[in-house]
């Protein structure tokens, strides 16, 4: 599963339900992220480093699907 963050649509992802696919910034928002276990290195897309937004896809593991929609749903 791919996952973007849409600032715009007030989308966000918590850090403390889906950690291994998002992170939060000084900004106060949150951006979704690749593992280095299922990208082979870490990846952020903050728009620093990696764009963010609909540019900023991750690839989420299969194990984090349910919690990535949890993190969603909030």
């Amino acid at each position: 599963m791919k996952v973007w963050i849409n600032h715009d649509l007030g989308s966000d992802l918590r850090e403390e339900i889906a950690p291994d696919a998002s992170f939060g910034q000084d900004d106060g928002r949150y951006y979704v992220k690749e593992s280095a276990e299922n990208s082979g290195a870490e990846k952020m897309f903050d728009g620093t480093a990696n764009p963010a937004g609909s540019d900023g896809i991750a690839r989420i593991p299969a194990g984090a699907l349910e919690r990535v929609i949890e993190s969603a749903e909030e």
